[in-house]
């Protein structure tokens, strides 16, 4: 199981790329959804945003602690 990695000479917890990719992917899937105006079928936007971005992380996550 990984536990840290070296970035270009700094050691850098493994969650710290995982949390940039999935910050890439959760923009990409936020402008998706807005260009099909999603937001219009839930009841509070804001909160399915970071509902979303918690399980883009979470995934992403898991594929790396698994």
């Amino acid at each position: 199981m990984p536990v840290e990695i070296v970035f270009f000479g700094a050691v850098v917890p493994t969650l710290l790329p995982v949390f940039g990719l999935s910050v890439t992917l959760y923009l990409i899937v936020d402008k998706w959804t807005g260009r099909w105006d999603l937001d219009r079928w839930v009841w509070h936007p804001a909160l399915f945003r970071l509902a979303l971005f918690v399980c883009v992380f979470a995934l992403l996550g898991l594929e790396v602690y698994q």
